[in-house]
């Protein structure tokens, strides 16, 4: 009899053994998984073989894709920041050959993280090609019930996939960062991996929309992939503990992205993301999320919702807003666009000489047919009023 196997039954005076682990094991072995801890470790520290933590990874990991798929859906978020964070399958990618399968090599976690209740909002592993990108940025539009504004890297398929995804209803900044190698302005020469930053080291720019660009940022993410470096051992740099197959890789993303949602309780926040987004009203136990997670079912991820404008902040008016046709997006009128009127003293106002009226001029030529010829360089037509044109209806 195996260390993990349990009698459940006996029939005919004999014992029947499956191989279930109890409850209390398996909660174990995902609490270590999450607080970083490698299968190898786990298994050693669990007393539970190195086959079934990684069959209890593959279960549970699957469960919390269901229960994202069934909860985080429907949200009312505004700012959101992508980013990437890169591992691998096997082997690295310089090792790849042409006989390997293709999971094989760079292996990246697509993150999509609120700004404000730190919820991580969507999330895919792939590698980081045009396919990948956009299935992430379509499978965040389908979460999302208003306009969003996104912040994201250089990645070159960002502003492709966001404008497929979302059309004309989101607020897209691009964060360029310069990595280059060139040497600096003072002559010496620096390791690129620890060298100060160039200046400017950051460029902003907008890709859709109207983003405000004081606020456009990844600096939230990027730390949120520290900590997913820090809690999923197939994620730390320079050691051994890489993934051997992409679905073990997929698990285990799964698994940290529900225990960091609902389980762990953010230090600026006090309390879980999924509380600050309005999921949940309580924090999860390892146990709860373990059992749920071997009760969910299977679960499509939500269907894409039409996007509404966001509210406004407290003390501040609705602005107006018009949806285009066919889906294109939201006419919007934003703040801003009016600088702050100048306390400097103006001078008076010169007065305006009073214009004389030009008559039209009839030019002595021969009447032919129709009359007198007129002169259509002295011609000025008659002023008209100006009409002011509404894009938006009267908001009372």
């Amino acid at each position: 009899m195996g260390r993990d196997a349990a009698p459940v039954a006996a029939l005919a005076g004999a014992f029947v053994v499956a191989n279930v682990l109890p409850l209390d094991k398996r909660v174990n072995v995902v609490r270590h998984l999450v607080e970083g801890a490698s299968v190898r470790s786990t298994s050693r520290l669990t007393d539970v073989s190195l086959p079934t933590v990684l069959s209890t990874l593959v279960r549970v990991g699957t469960g919390c894709d269901y229960l994202h798929n069934l909860l985080v859906r429907d949200l009312d978020i505004r700012e959101i920041e992508l980013d990437e964070i890169w591992s691998y399958v096997a082997k690295k990618q310089a090792r790849v050959t042409a006989e390997d399968p293709a999971e094989f090599g760079d292996a990246y976690a697509y993150l999509a993280m609120s700004r404000t209740k730190k919820l991580m909002i969507a999330y895919r592993v792939g590698k980081r090609d045009e396919a990948n990108t956009r299935a992430f940025v379509a499978d965040l539009r389908a979460r999302l019930v208003t306009i969003p504004e996104i912040s994201t890297d250089g990645w070159q398929n960002y502003p492709v996939a966001v404008g497929q995804s979302f059309g004309g209803a989101v607020d897209h900044a691009v964060i360029q960062k310069d990595y280059s190698k060139k040497g600096r302005a003072d002559g010496q020469r620096h390791d690129h991996r620890y060298e100060p930053p160039r200046d400017p080291f950051i460029t902003k720019k907008t890709a859709h929309g109207a983003p405000n660009l004081d606020r456009a940022s990844t600096s939230h993410v990027e730390r949120a992939n520290l900590t997913v470096r820090m809690h999923v051992r197939r994620f730390t740099r320079l050691c051994n503990g890489f993934s051997k197959k992409i679905e073990n890789h997929r698990a285990a993303v799964s698994l940290h992205v529900a225990w960091y949602n609902f389980c762990r309780v953010h230090e600026s926040l006090r309390v879980t993301p999924a509380m600050e987004s309005g999921i949940t009203d309580h924090v999860w136990s390892v146990q709860e999320l373990v059992e749920r997670a071997l009760a969910a079912e299977p679960c499509a991820p939500p269907e894409p919702k039409k996007l509404a404008p966001p509210a406004p902040a407290p003390g501040e008016k609705q602005g107006a807003a018009r949806e285009l046709p066919n889906g294109k997006g939201w006419l919007r009128a934003l703040p801003g666009g009016k600088g702050k009127p100048s306390d400097a003293p103006r001078g008076p106002t010169p007065p305006v000489p009073p214009v004389a009226a030009v008559t039209p001029s009839v030019v002595p030529t021969a009447e032919g047919p129709s009359g007198p010829q007129l002169d259509l360089f002295t011609w000025t037509p008659t002023a008209r009023p100006p009409v002011q044109l509404l894009l938006f209806p009267d908001v009372p």
